[in-house]
C-alpha cells in the first residue's frame, strides 16, 4: 500500500538535523509496515526489534542510559551488524518498555550519526508523558487509518487519486460516477489497513472486511483492560461504555456528546477521564463547539460542548451495524444514520492532513455548522451534506453575519457561488491540505 506518510519519513531520512523517531498512531493503523518499508527502500538493512517480545524488553532495560551499548545490545539480538548512515534501527511497541523510550533521548545526544525510528500506539505512549518520555529530543509523526486517496491508490486507481489530489475539478467530473462509487466503498470498508488488505485480496469480499472490523473493535476493548495497570485511576468498564456509546451518539439528530446517554445516571464527572483515555489512545476525535467564529479558533473553544468521531468510518459503520447494501446501492444509511458516516468521513479526512476542526452553533443553538477550522488565513466553515440534499440554512446565516466565505461538501460536482464553494466529497482531504491552502503558497517574486 502507498502511504501517505512515507513521505514524511523520507524527509526525515534525509534531514540533517534528524532526531531519533517516533511514529505515533492508534494500534494498527500500519506503522510497523511503514517503518520496514522504509528501512527496505532506503537503508542497506534494517535491525528491528520488537519489544511485545519480553526478551527484547531485556536489550533495553539492560543497557541503562548508555546509547552505544543499547546499540551493542540491539545488533547481537537481531544478528545485523548497526552502521550508522546505513542501518535504520526500528523499536516496535516502544510504549511496552519505560527504558526504551529513555534511551531515545540518549541516542539524540550519544549517536547522532544513527538513525533510530520507533513506532508506538498512542494507547501506551500518551501515558509515558511527563515520566520518561524524551519531551524536546524526538522528532515525532502521526499516522491515521487510509484516507481516501490512499484507498483509491490501494485499489490500483493511482491515475484518479492523482487527478483528485491535483484538485483538478474539470477532468475529475468525468469520473464523477467512479469516484462516488469508490467513496461509498470507502464508507463500508474505511482505512484500516488489515481491513483493506483482507477486502482487496478477497475480490472485493465485503464479508470478510467486516469479519475484521468486528475483529479489530474487539482487539481495542481487550486493549483497554491491558493498559489498565498504566493509569490506576482508569476505570476499564467506563471506558467501554464511553467507546460503545460513540455511534449511538452519533446516530442521533444532534451529534453532541451526552454524558447522560452513556450509561443511566451517568455524569460528567464520572466519565471525563474515560473519555480524555478514548482520545488520547487515538480512536476518537473531539471536536468542541466554539461559540465565536473568529482567529485563533482555540480561543473561542467551550470546552464543555463537544462531539466524539471515531478514527475510522469503516469501524463507525460496523459498530452500527449498517449492511454493505445500504452503502453501495441506496441513500439509506445517510437517511437513517443523519449523515453520521459522511460527517465522520469529513472528520477523518480533515484529522489525516492535519486540521483541527470545530463546530459552531449559534448563542440559541438554533443554528449550527458541522466544522469550522481555519484555512486560506480566515475561518472557513463548512457544512456537511451526505447526498444531493445542500440547503445550508445555518451555513448562510453563519457567513452573513461574518462575512466569511462558506464550503459546503456534498455529492454534488465542485462549483462557486457568490458566497460559497461547494466540494464534492471525495475532494476533502486534497483540498483542505495544508499544502494546497493558498496561505501557505507564496509566489518566489512575492520574496524578492
Amino acid at each position: 500500500m502507498k502511504r501517505d506518510v512515507m513521505t514524511k519519513l523520507e524527509q526525515w531520512s534525509r534531514s540533517r538535523h534528524r532526531r531519533p523517531l517516533v511514529l505515533c498512531g492508534a494500534r494498527q493503523v500500519g506503522k510497523t509496515y511503514a517503518l520496514q518499508e522504509l528501512g527496505r527502500l532506503h537503508y542497506n538493512s534494517c535491525a528491528y526489534v520488537n519489544l511485545m517480545d519480553p526478551s527484547a524488553r531485556s536489550v533495553f532495560a539492560s543497557s541503562g542510559y548508555d546509547a552505544r551499548q543499547a546499540l551493542e545490545n540491539i545488533s547481537v539480538f537481531t544478528g545485523i551488524r548497526i552502521v550508522p548512515d546505513r542501518t535504520l534501527v526500528v523499536i516496535d511497541e516502544i510504549q511496552e518498555e519505560p527504558s526504551a523510550l529513555t534511551l531515545m533521548k540518549a541516542f539524540a545526544e550519544q549517536t547522532p550519526g544513527h538513525h533510530i525510528a520507533a513506532a508506538g500506539s498512542y494507547l501506551g505512549l500518551s501515558y509515558h508523558a511527563g515520566r520518561s518520555f524524551p519531551v524536546g529530543k524526538i522528532d515525532s509523526i502521526d499516522m491515521y487509518p487510509l484516507t481516501f486517496l490512499e484507498f483509491l491508490h490501494a485499489h490500483g486507481q493511482t491515475d484518479l487519486a492523482d487527478i483528485v489530489r491535483s484538485l483538478d475539478f474539470g477532468r475529475a467530473a468525468m469520473f464523477a460516477d467512479r469516484l462516488e462509487r469508490m467513496l461509498r466503498r470507502y464508507y463500508f470498508v474505511g482505512g484500516m489497513p488489515q481491513v483493506v488488505n483482507e477486502f482487496i485480496e478477497g475480490d472485493n469480499d465485503y464479508a470478510a472486511a467486516r469479519a475484521r472490523q468486528l475483529a479489530l473493535l474487539s482487539d481495542y476493548d481487550n486493549d483497554f483492560s491491558k493498559h489498565k495497570g498504566d493509569v490506576p485511576e482508569i476505570d476499564v468498564e467506563r471506558v467501554r461504555l464511553a467507546f460503545r456509546s460513540i455511534p449511538a451518539h452519533l446516530g442521533r439528530e444532534n451529534h453532541k456528546f451526552m454524558f447522560g446517554h452513556i450509561a443511566p445516571g451517568a455524569r460528567r464527572t464520572q466519565y471525563e477521564t474515560a473519555i480524555q483515555f478514548i482520545v488520547d489512545s487515538g480512536l476518537a476525535h473531539r471536536i468542541h463547539r466554539i461559540g465565536k467564529v473568529q482567529l485563533p479558533l482555540r480561543d473561542y473553544e467551550d470546552l464543555s460542548a463537544f462531539k466524539l468521531y471515531m478514527h475510522d468510518v469503516g469501524l463507525l459503520g460496523a459498530a452500527m451495524g449498517v449492511d454493505a447494501r445500504d452503502v453501495l446501492l441506496s441513500n439509506t444509511v445517510f437517511e437513517e444514520y443523519k449523515g453520521a458516516m459522511t460527517e465522520q468521513y469529513v472528520c477523518q479526512q480533515l484529522a489525516a492532513v492535519g486540521r483541527q476542526p470545530y463546530y459552531w452553533t449559534s448563542g440559541k443553538g438554533t443554528a449550527e455548522v458541522d466544522f469550522v477550522l481555519q484555512y486560506d488565513g480566515r475561518p472557513a466553515p463548512v457544512e456537511v451534506k451526505a447526498e444531493e440534499n445542500v440547503h445550508a440554512k445555518s451555513l448562510r446565516l453563519l457567513c452573513n453575519e461574518t462575512g466569511l466565505r462558506g464550503y459546503r461538501t456534498s455529492m454534488r460536482g465542485y462549483r462557486e457561488q457568490d458566497w460559497l464553494t461547494n466540494l464534492p466529497l471525495w475532494s476533502v482531504g486534497a483540498y483542505f491540505d495544508p499544502v494546497n491552502d493558498p496561505a501557505n503558497i507564496i509566489p518566489p517574486e512575492a520574496l524578492d
